[in-house]
């Protein structure tokens, strides 16, 4: 996956806000999953609606979120910090959500909806392994389950193999990028 991401600040002086961070971080995760889902579909796997594209995004999204969580610990980020980036992340995300689901499905309280779905995936998700900057076989593998429901019918089967093994690794790398030169 080649991707240009802002992964760094231009004057490396200049103290960021959390806010600020977080604003950066979250353009960059969007951007991530949205080469997700075109890698997605260009392999052949169904979407039908770009309502279903947001669908996936947001399983996606919510994945990266819980994936910077994570890098804050280990960044030993006290924990009113990380819980703070976290916030201003989802958040961040949840108006482009929204914007892009009003566009698409009509007004909505979609923002809402996408927390909701963030809170249960980060709730379920600190339940699994994750060491040395990697999340382990079993959170990859139920990010992609989570991606196949949303998905089309055509091939849905093999989607939780492509997510894991194809579409994680190579967002990893354009992740780490990201979060590296801001978190």
């Amino acid at each position: 996956m080649r991707l240009r991401v802002k992964n760094k600040w231009q004057d490396k002086d200049k103290e960021r806000s959390i806010e600020e961070t977080a604003g950066v971080i979250a353009f960059n995760l969007w951007k991530i999953a949205s080469a997700n889902v075109l890698n997605l579909e260009n392999e052949g796997f169904q979407t039908d609606t770009q309502s279903q594209r947001v669908d996936v995004i947001e399983e996606l999204v919510a994945f990266y979120i819980s994936l910077v969580d994570r890098l804050a610990a280990d960044k030993e980020y006290d924990d009113d910090k990380r819980r703070e980036l976290v916030v201003a992340l989802a958040m961040n995300l949840a108006k482009t959500v929204k914007d892009n689901r009003d566009d698409f499905d009509g007004q909505g309280d979609h923002g809402k909806a996408f927390i909701e779905l963030l809170n249960e995936r980060m709730s379920e998700y600190a339940g699994f392994a994750y060491s040395d900057g990697e999340p382990g076989f079993q959170l990859r593998r139920r990010v992609g389950e989570h991606v196949q429901a949303v998905m089309g019918e055509k091939d849905n089967k093999w989607v939780p193999d492509q997510v894991m093994d194809i579409e994680i690794p190579d967002a990893l790398k354009v992740f780490k990028r990201v979060v590296r030169g801001l978190v």
